[in-house]
């Protein structure tokens, strides 16, 4: 179970609204501040003028440096700025305490490698949800909006195809630093640390707490044609946390799902292997459904050898 214990009136379920309120502003104030820091930085950091940092902002991609700007932007405004979130409302507001002795205690080494197992089996069941997101179409009077969201996915689309087009080995460490180390750390002290258990506590229910945070978690990203994929992967690292009771373990998930996206990435620009980021055309069934099996074997064993003597998580 969730480690989140706090004696703070507005963390109350009671103050459930009021606390979900102050959670989105303080994050909200958090990520802006952060990135409005990193992009005064960069023109000294990274010797980018200011008129050049403008139109790389706008999707003028051609800038000398302009990717390593970016990812330190992503890193700091993003990464970094979901984990400071995460720590000035649990710290001072909330008053919570997240024992990060007990998480660790209840970390094992033999869990860890189920864990990976049921990261990868996931990874091969979300290519079976990536093609149907991305067939779904809405309804005719609703053309407007289904307009407005191709748009920004493809806006986002082109930011992540520039961020992720690794030339040098130090553009390649810092992509999985910042895509693969920052957010990992950074999202999931904040989606599964903060919110999730605090989703459980208001609705008094594990499995409420981690589909309605995955939501959540897959909303914040902007991106509808990947809607279905990220619930359900926000969903396995909910349930790692929520089934393990240390937060390691859906960090370490995140880390590794996001460091292999990024190398394959790599790979396929050097010419080594043959992965499209953005293809949706194909998806083997046999894999995904064989990945969907290798994840129900491995949650049930991670629950199994994470029980303790009384057979229940305290």
């Amino acid at each position: 179970m969730e480690i989140y214990e706090t004696n703070s009136e507005i963390a109350q379920r009671k103050n459930w609204l009021l606390s979900l309120i102050v959670i989105v502003l303080v994050a909200i104030g958090v990520l802006v501040l952060l990135q409005g820091i990193a992009l005064a930085l960069v023109p000294v950091l990274f010797k980018i003028p200011v008129e050049d940092l403008l139109g790389l902002i706008n999707g003028e991609f051609d800038v000398p440096n302009g990717r390593m700007a970016m990812l330190f932007v992503q890193g700091i405004g993003s990464g970094i700025g979901f984990w400071v979130a995460a720590w000035v409302i649990t710290r001072f507001i909330d008053k919570a305490n997240l024992q990060w002795k007990v998480q660790i205690s209840r970390f094992q080494w033999n869990a860890l490698l189920i864990v990976l197992a049921i990261t990868v089996g996931g990874m091969f069941f979300n290519s079976l949800l990536v093609y149907l997101n991305s067939n779904l179409a809405l309804p005719e009077s609703m053309a407007g909006l289904e307009a407005w969201m191709k748009e920004t996915e493809e806006q986002l689309m082109e930011l992540t195809k520039f961020l992720t087009d690794f030339q040098t080995i130090p553009e390649l460490v810092t992509g999985i630093l910042v895509i693969g180390v920052f957010a990992g750390i950074g999202e999931e002290m904040f989606f599964r640390g903060l919110v999730q258990a605090k989703m459980h506590r208001y609705l008094k229910s594990g499995h409420w707490g981690v589909w309605l945070t995955a939501i959540i978690f897959s909303a914040i990203h902007l991106q509808f044609y990947g809607f279905l994929p990220r619930v359900f992967l926000g969903a396995i690292f909910g349930y790692l946390y929520l089934f393990t009771g240390s937060l390691l373990y859906p960090i370490l998930a995140h880390i590794f799902n996001n460091s292999f996206t990024v190398i394959m990435v790599y790979l396929s620009n050097q010419g080594m292997i043959d992965f499209d980021l953005e293809s949706t055309d194909d998806v083997s069934y046999s894999a995904a459904f064989l990945g969907l099996l290798v994840l129900v074997v491995g949650i049930y064993y991670l629950k199994k050898i994470n029980l303790p003597e009384n057979g229940k998580l305290d």
